[in-house]
């Protein structure tokens, strides 16, 4: 129970990586809103423990800022929603591509941001989850402007935590490697056997990361056990980025 009493809100919660950290984040004991542009998702994934749903578009400051008037300002904030576009030749990809890839993976953070850090600093205390990507650590050929929309992240997750850190306001982020979740078939351009193969034989431990390892890696880096640790990008990616 380490997030026993505390409030939390996860974007991309109906699905995927969102998903996992919200049944990890109830398990332990959090009241969690689950907060997703598709509402069905969202409701079928609070069902399961008694959370609340929210319908959100991350990428638009309207929706956010209704979304933080029916939440409140939460304990901890997870911008996990996310997109990408398909692998091509970064040329290729067009305008209204780069506009949404960006739209969602990095202005989200601003207007969540917008909407959450005046409270969090008033009450002094919060702790602020960005989902980046081993992508904007180790680019991968052909995702560019993806990988460049979570290197941007990054960047913005240790800028925050520096920002906020006075107003004891902790801001991590962890960058997972590709996942068996509904974006996968979009990194790998076609979701076959052979692709996966060629995929995981970058991957040292030999395996996706799934949404559990996901959950448990967000639980610790919300808590308090992690009070001490602001600024970080945690690898969750099986070695991949050694």
């Amino acid at each position: 129970m380490r997030l026993e009493g505390k409030t939390a809100i996860v974007t991309g919660g109906g699905s995927g990586f969102g998903a996992g950290i919200v049944r990890k984040f109830a398990t332990e004991g959090a009241q969690v809103w689950v907060a997703d542009i598709n509402l069905d998702a969202a409701e079928a994934v609070a069902a399961e423990f008694g959370g609340t749903p929210v319908a959100v578009d991350v990428g638009d400051g309207t929706s956010v800022s209704d979304m933080a008037a029916q939440t409140g300002i939460p304990d901890i904030l997870v911008n996990n929603a996310g997109i990408t576009h398909l692998p091509k030749p970064m040329e290729d990809v067009t305008e209204e591509e780069f506009d949404r890839v960006l739209t969602v993976n990095a202005k989200s953070v601003y207007l969540s941001a917008r909407a959450f850090v005046p409270g969090m600093k008033a009450r002094g205390s919060g702790a602020i989850l960005n989902v980046a990507s081993t992508a904007g650590l180790s680019p991968r050929p052909r995702l560019n402007w993806y990988n460049a929309s979570k290197g941007w992240m990054i960047t913005a997750t240790k800028a925050m935590a520096v920002e906020l850190a006075p107003a004891g306001v902790r801001v991590n982020a962890l960058a997972p490697v590709a996942g068996d979740t509904p974006l996968l078939g979009s990194f790998l351009g076609e979701d076959t056997p052979e692709m996966r193969a060629k995929f995981l034989s970058t991957i040292p431990l030999g395996r996706f990361s799934t949404p559990e390892d996901m959950g448990n890696a967000a639980c610790y880096l919300c808590s308090d056990e992690a009070s001490m640790i602001t600024g970080v990008v945690m690898e969750v990616d099986g070695g991949r980025c050694i």
